[in-house]
């Protein structure tokens, strides 16, 4: 009897694109699974002493309106002199500057627990403390933001940005946790403590990052146990860093070149315009759905709880698939925000708390992608020499729409309802990004038939030189004019 031997089985060669869209492919650099794990200490920190904060300003002070005064002066300098500092960001070494801002941050904390321990802390030193902390975050934000996209290469850099999101919000889960345990334990200092050392980890971490330089894997280099990318995914010579952008000096004028730079991009004021609309007429669901659900609904608390579960963790969801984007544009924003509006507008007819559950889960998720997409667009979009002066506009605008919204919305709310202000704030912002859309989709029709109607006088012969240099123009004119894409 003949037997047939099978033919041995030949592996599928591997193709260069296999995990290039995989939600997790910016851990493959160690040098970002070091900045997660820093970051998602520090997240945990950061809501340890969030937590307990509100309720320490109103035992010390015992007025809510002082309480309120607390925020908003730790929210001014991010309104006053956010463009400074992106500036600062710009014109000084990236890792430097996020390595001093976080130890002065955790000195911050550190001296706010000491104070809280000794009973030493007043309304004077609350709000020193508070506007200090506001001013160094102008600086700490944008730089911390841009260190975690240098150490992957700009294609994973949506995978970055959705797992700082990600670790954000597991960081808040176990931050609130924790806070309850410490400060039943050990008191309210405690908690600022903790903040303080979380800070002191990531200013341990920075120094021993370096930028992604091209290749493949990550490998230490030095006594240190630094972080260098290395060339061919492992070899045994560590590339080079990347040259640095070229650095301006700190100046006035420097910030007002980011903010010029900033009205003259079409996309990023098309941008600024659909996250602002999102922002003060949608998104403020602590406010909108809490009393939808214990009013109209009758629901309880618990009842609302379960509601903002669902909410934390469709944005996880929605963050993990945003890391699996490239190249996402302001159109895909402005689509995905939209989507949410509309699921908003009919999560603010639900019948009862079921129906309401199975709206806001997708609603979450398509809110937490278009978060997630324009974040990206916002820290790619600009010149390396530009990005810090950039979000430090963004950071301004931001703060003016994160102050403005909540009583707009509460007026909104007084005249309408829950439910009418839940529909027709979802109405206003997709009506707002048809508009968007529908204007831009007008500009570029009439800019391409002006282009084919320039009429050409009879026997004139457009010099080759013109012809090529009109040919290589065109792209760069059509992506600046273009106010959404």
């Amino acid at each position: 009897m003949t037997s047939f031997s099978r033919p041995p089985l030949i592996p599928r060669p591997r193709s260069p694109e296999r995990g290039t869209r995989t939600p997790w492919r910016s851990l493959r650099h160690r040098a970002m699974r070091w900045w997660s794990a820093a970051n998602l200490v520090s997240n945990v920190g950061t809501w340890m002493q969030l937590t307990v904060q509100n309720l320490l300003v109103l035992h010390i002070t015992g007025s809510a309106a002082t309480t309120g005064l607390s925020l908003a002066v730790q929210a001014a300098p991010g309104l006053l002199m956010g463009l400074f500092g992106g500036a600062v960001v710009d014109a000084w070494p990236r890792r430097l500057t996020a390595a001093v801002s976080q130890a002065v941050l955790g000195l911050v904390a550190f001296v706010t627990a000491a104070l809280v321990a000794f009973d030493l802390l007043n309304v004077v030193s609350l709000m020193a403390l508070a506007a200090v902390t506001g001013l160094v975050a102008t600086v700490d934000a944008p730089a911390c933001a841009l260190l975690g996209n240098d150490l992957v290469p700009p294609s994973d850099v949506p995978s970055a940005i959705a797992l700082g999101s990600v670790v954000s919000s597991a960081g808040r889960l176990i931050g609130v946790a924790c806070a309850g345990v410490a400060v039943g334990a050990l008191g309210t200092a405690a908690a600022y403590a903790a903040n303080g050392l979380s800070f002191l980890c990531v200013t341990a971490v920075i120094p021993f990052l370096r930028p992604y330089a091209g290749g493949g894997g990550l490998r230490s280099y030095g006594g240190g146990g630094g972080l260098r990318p290395c060339a061919g995914g492992g070899g045994a010579t560590a590339a080079p860093d990347p040259p640095a952008p070229r650095r301006e000096r700190f100046s006035g004028a420097g910030a007002r070149d980011g903010l010029a730079f900033f009205a003259g991009r079409p996309r990023l004021v098309a941008l600024t315009v659909i996250t602002a609309v999102s922002a003060v007429f949608g998104r403020n669901y602590g406010l909108t759905l809490a009393v939808l659900v214990t009013g109209p609904l009758a629901g309880s608390s618990q009842d609302f709880g379960a509601v903002a579960t669902v909410l934390a963790v469709g944005g996880i969801a929605g963050a993990v698939l945003a890391g699996r984007m490239r190249r996402p544009s302001v159109r895909t924003v402005g689509a995905l925000a939209a989507a949410g509006a509309l699921l908003q507008a009919v999560a603010g007819l639900s019948p009862g708390l079921v129906p309401l559950l199975v709206l806001v889960a997708p609603m979450a998720v398509v809110e937490s992608v278009s978060d997630t997409a324009g974040a990206t667009v916002l820290q790619t979009d600009p010149p390396p020499g530009m990005r810090g002066r950039v979000l430090g506009v963004w950071r301004t605008a931001q703060t003016a729409w994160g102050l403005a919204g909540p009583p707009l919305l509460g007026l909104l709310m007084e005249w309408a309802g829950p439910r009418g202000a839940l529909v027709a704030g979802g109405l206003i912002i997709a009506t707002v990004i048809g508009a968007g859309t529908l204007v831009h989709a007008r500009r570029t029709a009439s800019r391409r038939t002006a282009s084919r109607q320039v009429p050409v006088p009879p026997g004139d012969v457009v010099p080759v030189e013109t012809a090529a240099v009109d040919r290589a123009a065109k792209p760069v004119l059509s992506e600046d004019l273009s106010p959404i894409g």
